[in-house]
């Protein structure tokens, strides 16, 4: 049966003092609490530090939101999987839509990343989504397909079980709009599909695959009732201890 996982995306959002006091607080709500679900927060990289420290003794696990696909190298401005997991990462988002939209990340670059990271022993987190162009052209389940099949070329099956694939509509990112819970569950379910293509059922079936776009407490237990909505990426909700902390029990 697979975990269920939630993780907060911060963006560039919090300093290394704001990050140790939204922890402090998100542990107050879910130290010794959380034990059927896994949950994990990805600070900017400034922050991954203090972060370290403040999770220290705590089921939430760290993990930031990018990495170069080299362990070291004259590459102005960038991070290595070896320094992630220096710092204690045990996660990484690859491939989010605002790396896609504002950095040209192509699916080559992303996969090269997601070998990296697979290599280096951390756990990528793969986004893949359609923009609304895209889905108002009926052109959503080629772009997921194509998004997936490319995050994945040469990554063997042996390494699939650690991945987690998180599909995040982009006109749903910050926009308050989200998928109905059947249109995600649809889009998840054609995700699985394509995963049993390139490896085989069993493989396919282990994968954890995440929502993302405007989760909030209000909505999360409808996107966790469906059959292969594994969980969710969360990005504003979860700046904010109360608001994430909702949305790790489900809304109750």
């Amino acid at each position: 049966m697979r975990r269920p996982i939630i993780v907060g995306n911060w963006k560039m959002y919090k300093t290394a003092g704001e990050t140790e006091r939204e922890l402090r607080e998100l542990r107050k709500k879910l130290d010794g609490v959380i034990t059927d679900v896994e949950v994990a927060v990805c600070p900017p990289f400034t922050a991954l530090e203090s972060a370290q420290r403040s999770l220290k003794g705590s089921s939430i696990g760290l993990g930031a939101q990018n990495m170069h696909w080299e362990s070291e190298g004259a590459f102005t401005g960038e991070i290595s999987a070896p320094m992630l997991l220096d710092v204690g990462c045990k996660f990484v988002i690859l491939g989010h839509s605002e790396r896609r939209q504002y950095f040209g990340e192509t699916d080559e670059r992303i996969n090269r990343k997601i070998v990296k990271a697979f290599e280096s022993g951390l756990f990528p987190i793969l986004c893949v989504g359609e923009t609304l162009e895209q889905r108002e052209k009926n052109a959503t389940k080629e772009v997921c397909g194509r998004q997936v099949a490319e995050g994945l070329k040469n990554v063997p099956k042996a390494r699939i079980p650690d991945l987690v694939i998180a599909y995040e509509p982009v006109w749903a990112i910050g926009t308050g709009k989200t998928a109905s819970p059947e249109d995600a569950q649809e889009v998840v379910n054609f995700i699985r599909e394509t995963l049993k293509q390139l490896y085989d059922v069993e493989t396919a079936s282990n994968v954890r695959i995440q929502y993302g776009g405007s989760v909030k407490p209000e909505n999360i237990s409808e996107l966790m009732a469906q059959q292969d909505i594994d969980g969710a990426l969360v990005g504003g909700a979860s700046l904010k201890a109360d608001l994430f902390a909702g949305i790790v029990l489900y809304g109750k």
